[in-house]
């Protein structure tokens, strides 16, 4: 039997990368699977790619955006038993040039908008309903010019371990899926459009990791299967590492 047969999952910044290859698996394991992009060509694309996906444009750190996407959510399917929040990003700028700018737009997509995600998912969400948050090993280290993201990303962590306590005999898991370096389009374009220094950028990463490479969002999606399904019935309030090793080298 599928392992998410007849589950309604939400897949946030779900065009690209880890998002794209989670909905596509969770569909492929019986979900209903809802994605959310804030780019329309590609929310087609994926929508389009995704048996039976239903997409909805929306950047998660706009509140009234949210406000649609769960109304729309609501009406059409009445309930939710998987939220993926996994709609961030973030880029590369040394202590000395950080902005307001930057501030503003990491924490908005990596924190106000996996906050409010939760927040408005809630009244939606069944008993058993899995929430699966995505931090980063960049949390607990150190990597010039990534200090704004880490941050955003150790807030993430710690929204896990004290959401856990709020939804106390709700009967709702939550649990962060932490994935080290992953060859996604967000983390290649930190390098810019060249193909050349791309792969220079994911070989600088892929030295910091034990298993010498870095992962694939084909990767991360299993782990994000495992948490989403029955598989992790008595797991919440964990970090699941899907590193290479990365984050405790």
């Amino acid at each position: 039997m599928n392992k998410l047969e007849g589950k309604i999952a939400l897949v946030t910044g779900g065009t690209s990368g880890i998002g794209l290859a989670t909905a596509t698996l969770f569909a492929s394991e019986g979900a209903r699977v809802i994605i959310t992009g804030r780019r329309q060509a590609e929310l087609d694309a994926a929508v389009a790619a995704i048996p039976g996906a239903t997409g909805y444009r929306a950047d998660s750190s706009v509140l009234t955006d949210l406000d649609t996407v769960f109304a729309s959510i609501a009406a059409k399917f009445g309930h939710l038993d998987v939220v993926f929040a996994n709609a961030g990003g973030g880029s590369l700028l040394p202590l000395g040039d950080i902005t307001e700018a930057h501030f503003d737009d990491t924490f908005g997509r990596n924190v106000k908008g996996v906050l409010f995600t939760v927040q408005k998912a809630l009244p939606l969400l069944a008993k058993g309903a899995s929430i699966i948050l995505t931090g980063s090993t960049a949390a607990a280290k150190s990597t010039p010019g990534f200090s704004v993201y880490s941050a955003s990303k150790a807030a993430v962590h710690a929204f896990t371990r004290n959401w856990m306590a709020d939804l106390k005999g709700r009967g709702i898991r939550i649990n962060t899926l932490v994935p080290g370096p992953t060859g996604t389009t967000g983390l290649k374009g930190l390098a810019g459009d060249d193909p050349a220094q791309q792969q220079a950028l994911l070989d600088q990463f892929a030295l910091g990791v034990p298993l010498g490479r870095v992962g694939q969002p084909e990767e991360i999606a299993r782990a994000a299967l495992f948490l989403a399904s029955d598989d992790a019935s008595f797991v919440t309030g964990s970090e699941l590492f899907v590193d290479g090793g990365e984050g405790h080298a």
